[in-house]
Formats: C-alpha cells, structure tokens, sequence
C-alpha cells in the first residue's frame, strides 16, 4: 500500500512541478502524501504484527448473536465425550490403570474412535505425570482424543473440604497450578475443568464445611451465601492464575446442576464456561436457557447418562439407555452455536460413562466388586421406565457404561462389549437428526 502511495505521490509532483506557479501546491501535496505514506506504512505494520500473534490454540469464541463456539486449531469443535476411568472388574475407582502394562486406553482409543468419540474427560490426573503424558499422547496420536483434565479441588478431603481456611486452598492452589504447568504444552489437551459437584458442599448436603465467621452467622440461608461466596471466588482466583500460565485452553468450572451460579456470577467471571453434571431422563428441560438468564457462559454437558439396568423388571435393558442418550444427544445439538431456536451455549458433552464400573453399589466391600451388582441405591423419577421398581430405587450405578466388561479377558485385559448405545451414538454422530437446522444444513 505505502509503495503505491509512493509511487502516485512521485506522479503528482512531476505534474505540478511544471510552472512556477504551482511550486507552493508541490510542498502543501508533498506534505499530505507523506503523511498519507506514513500513515498507511504505520497500518500495514501493525497488521502484520497482529497478524504474527497466534490465536489460542483452545478457545471460546462470542458470536454476534451471543452463541458461543469451542474453537480448537481455528475450527468450530463440538465436544463428543466419554467420562473415562477404566477400572477392571474386581477394583475401584483407586485401580491405578495409568501404569497398567496392558494399556487399556490403546483398546479403548480405537473402539472410541470408531464410534466417533473425539474427547475423554478425566476427573484427576495421575501423581506419575510421565505416564499420564503417555496416555495423552497415544490418545491423541493414534486417534485423535483430546483430553478435558480436571481436579476434584480437594472435593473428597477427610473429614471435608476446608474451603474457608487459607492453607487449604493454598494447597489446592499448588496441586492445580502444578497440573497446568505440567500438561499445558501437550498437544492432546483439551481444557481444564474445576471440580465436579462442589458447590453441593457450599449448601451443606455433600461434604459440607465451615468456619468460624460462617458459625457465628445464625441465618442459615447466610451460612449459604457466605461459603458460596468463599467457594467461587476460590475458584475465580485459580481460573485467573491458570489464564496467566497457560492462555490456550479454556478452564471450566466443574457445577452440580444449575445450584449456585447466581453467586458464581458474581464471584466467578473469569471462568470460561461451565462444565455441568445433569441427569434429567429424557430431556434437560429449560437448561440452557436457564443458565443463559442466571450466568451466561457456554455450556459443556460434563457428566449425563443413562443406565442399562431396569430395576422394576430386574433384568438388562440396553433399548432404554439407547433411547434416553439419543433423546439427550439430541438436545445438545440442538444448543449449539447458530441453532436459530436453540439457545446457542451449548458446546457438547461427555457421557457418563465409557464401561461399567463394578465396585460402585457396595464400595467398602472389596468382596463385592467382582459381582456386577443389580441392586439400586437412589431415585430419579426422569429416569420413568423403571421408577416403579421397589422404593423407587431405579438408579443402578454400576450399570451406566455404553460398553458392557466381561470376566472373559483379551489381551489381559476384561473384554469389552459394545452395547446398542455405542452403535445408535456412532449413528447419531455421523448423521444428526434434529429438529431444526442451522443456516440450511444439518449439525455436523
């Protein structure tokens, strides 16, 4: 641009230059061509500069119609999930599969990918970060998984999570900022995510704690106020710590529900999306809207699900869980981004969960976990196909895997089959159904 200014500002003078007369016009033109040049050379410098600045590598982008994308390597991402935690029949949650010399995500990675999952969420990370690297890495590399990483932010603490007392959250605050520097730079990673059902313990139903200010407080809806308060802030704080180290992925603050996000509003706008945990049946109701009215951040579906077990027929019924997580699939992808009559905050989800885990309906019974359990031990009236069952006891934990484990082993590993979730999903997410379409096209 300042070359061809240049160049005209030369082709003017020659002109003017011609008599006498017109040599006061030469100096005042020069003048302005030159600031013209000047000005035009000073716009293609700073375009170049910013043009020189990478975009995030992972990031949430605001459209003009106040819907919200995942944008990963510069391309729209919806999130296609599996909650991933693949304990062998016979162990629980503790079962350090990281190291296990049977590789267990190699196995899982390529039934994943072919069913089209493109991310895992893991709850925590592993203490050996080298190993845990690996499985980023091979998930990744060989097939394309990100990974969502998270903290459980001292969650299950004995006896509770002292959010209230400083050298507890400074504690937290390590252990978190340590995962971030330790994972930002692998190229597998997709985001952080925050906790998971913390804020239940600000209302005193899971994990409750306290402290002396709070005591004195005799209200007890003020009791809720003031550790909500404590608790996001908290949360805000590491959100603003991470973006300092790491600005190429998003963090997520890990909800129960919609519970307390009128005080994360207000206490934590530095999150960049909210990462739900929903078991609503067959629909998610008014969620998104909710959440756009209460705290408008983009919503990423973190846990929800559907289990294989009928506990009023007491036996297996892999067509109810189809049904219910093809109905819940439907209603994320009617949320996303430019969905006219959607609202728009919704960027995926990660289903609850990628196998069975055996050792849930009786966990301090080690003797138990080799039994695939059919007992239940809540309630979900959503959940309808079942709520007759004895009690209304229709939630059977250790049956919410799409892919079932056998005792039989392959490869050292308990063998795994896919159950007709896994292949009504992969149909889903080849070719989504929905009832409204985006600018013509169906949702890809």
């Amino acid at each position: 641009m300042w070359i061809i200014t240049l160049k005209a500002l030369r082709s003017t003078l020659m002109k003017l230059s011609t008599n006498k007369k017109n040599r006061d016009k030469i100096k005042a033109t020069g003048r302005k061509f030159f600031l013209l040049a000047a000005c035009s050379l000073f716009v293609l410098v700073f375009c170049l500069g910013m043009a020189s600045v990478p975009s995030p590598k992972v990031h949430i982008r605001k459209l003009k119609n106040g819907h919200y994308q995942l944008i990963v390597d510069r391309k729209p991402y919806i999130v296609k999930g599996v909650c991933y935690n693949p304990a062998p029949i016979s162990q629980n949650h503790e079962y350090d599969w990281w190291s296990d010399p049977n590789r267990p995500w190699l196995i899982d990675g390529k039934l994943m990918r072919d069913m089209g999952v493109n991310t895992i969420r893991i709850y925590q990370t592993h203490e050996n970060a080298e190993e845990a690297k690996q499985v980023i890495r091979d998930l990744y590399t060989k097939f394309g998984i990100r990974t969502a990483l998270g903290s459980w932010l001292g969650f299950w603490e004995y006896p509770c999570p002292f959010y209230g007392d400083k050298r507890f959250q400074n504690r937290v605050k390590n252990e978190v900022l340590k995962m971030v520097n330790l994972y930002k730079d692998e190229p597998g990673v997709l985001m952080w995510i925050l906790g998971n059902e913390n804020n239940y313990s600000c209302l005193g139903q899971v994990n409750p704690w306290s402290n002396e200010e709070i005591d004195k407080e005799p209200d007890p809806q003020k009791q809720k106020a003031m550790r909500a308060k404590i608790y996001y802030s908290f949360v805000n704080t590491l959100a603003q710590e991470i973006h300092k180290i790491d600005p190429n992925h998003p963090v997520a603050l890990g909800n129960g529900e919609l519970v307390g996000l009128e005080f994360a509003k207000q206490y934590a706008p530095d999150v960049d999306l909210v990462a739900c945990i929903i078991y609503r049946g067959k629909t998610f109701g008014n969620l998104f809207r909710s959440l756009k009215m209460t705290f408008d951040k983009p919503i990423l579906l973190s846990e929800f699900g559907a289990d294989c077990y009928d506990a009023y027929l007491k036996k297996e019924d892999q067509n109810m869980q189809a049904f219910f997580l093809e109905s819940q699939l439907r209603q994320i992808y009617e949320n996303l981004a430019n969905n006219q009559e959607g609202a728009g905050n919704c960027i995926g989800g990660t289903i609850f969960e990628w196998t069975d885990e055996w050792w849930k309906h009786d966990e301090s019974n080690p003797d138990s976990w080799a039994v695939h359990d059919t007992d239940s031990n809540w309630s979900n009236g959503s959940y309808y196909f079942d709520i007759k069952a004895e009690g209304n006891k229709n939630m059977n934990e250790e049956w919410f895997g799409i892919v079932a484990l056998s005792k039989e082993l392959e490869n050292g590993l308990n063998k795994r089959i896919p159950r007709k979730a896994y292949y009504v999903i992969r149909e889903f997410w080849k070719n989504p159904q929905i009832k409204n379409k985006i600018k013509g096209k169906r949702i890809k």
